[in-house]
């Protein structure tokens, strides 16, 4: 009974002792309070401030976010550490700094991926090589940016998908933009007969195609022969658009063919058929006509043959 009195005693003596301590502490305390509340108020004036003028000067929406995001929790993060020096709490104050530290490190090393593709993501905000709306061909997908974030770019591909690509792949990899510049050559390859006149068929496809959908009249109409096939001769129609869409591109060259195949009925330009030709005459063999020959005197040699047997 006696030890239990005494532990009370001073249990007693303990809670006295804070209780005296709390009411010297109640002046900082309510410093720390109205620094705190001060410390709110002042980051989000200068966080609207700063959004107004940021976005003179960058029109990009994720990066926008990200340094007013950071400048936010920078200025909380030192209000923070005045009110806990206010409260004499230096030693939680470093405590907290190396526990953020170690926390830090395990998380780098835990999430490497998703750092990299942040990392990834506001290198891109930056530099900005292509923006939403853009049709772009990366990593074997092709479509339109329909969202640039801190961690993907979404492209809707030609066929309707909607592909969510990390950023540290589209970085990492060749990109190309096919909207950069609004503009976009079709290349068309056609073939025509042996006994054509090559020149006129020349004439002919650069006057078909002068009036083809979304072409640029400033650049000219290139038509270059590039093979021998096996039973044409190869060429490349070439020709620029203007490019928004890959729509545009598909018009443009469907009717490329359309208005080529009509210049080639309207003036007897063939288009052949694969066709082979079996060549008798070459070195150590006889021509077809004479094969020809030979098999037909056989075949009467036989038959003459065939009568003296039955005589």
């Amino acid at each position: 009974m006696q030890n239990l009195n005494e532990e009370l005693e001073l249990l007693w003596g303990k809670l006295e002792t804070w209780g005296d301590e709390i009411i010297l502490m109640l002046p900082n305390i309510f410093l720390a309070i109205i620094l705190l509340i001060l410390t709110f108020y002042i980051a989000r004036v200068v966080r609207d401030w700063l959004e107004k003028a940021i976005s003179k000067f960058s029109h990009s929406a994720a990066i926008n976010n990200l340094v007013l995001t950071v400048l936010y929790i920078g200025m909380l993060l030192v209000g923070f550490f005045f009110v806990l020096d206010i409260l004499n709490l230096d030693r939680v104050v470093m405590s907290l700094l190396a526990g953020v530290g170690i926390i830090g490190l395990a998380l780098g090393f835990a999430f490497q991926d998703i750092a990299a593709n942040f990392i990834s993501g506001v290198i891109i905000a930056v530099q900005r090589p292509f923006g939403v709306g853009d049709m772009i061909e990366t990593n074997d997908y092709f479509g339109v940016i329909e969202r640039i974030t801190l961690r993907t770019i979404n492209i809707r591909q030609v066929t309707g998908e909607v592909v969510h690509i990390p950023n540290k792949m589209v970085f990492e990899n060749p990109t190309v933009n096919y909207s950069i510049y609004g503009t976009r050559r079709v290349d068309l390859d056609v073939g025509v007969s042996y006994g054509e006149d090559l020149e006129r068929v020349q004439q002919v496809v650069i006057e078909a195609l002068q009036e083809v959908k979304n072409r640029i009249n400033t650049r000219d109409i290139e038509v270059l022969y590039h093979e021998f096939g096996d039973s044409s001769i190869n060429f490349k129609a070439r020709f620029w658009i203007s490019y928004k869409r890959q729509v545009d591109y598909v018009l443009a060259k469907s009717d490329a063919v359309i208005r080529i195949k009509k210049a080639f009925d309207a003036n007897d330009i063939m288009i052949p058929f694969p066709i082979r030709t079996l060549d008798f005459g070459i070195k150590g063999g006889v021509k077809l006509n004479e094969e020809v020959k030979n098999i037909t005197a056989s075949m009467k040699n036989g038959q003459q043959l065939g009568g003296n047997t039955e005589r």
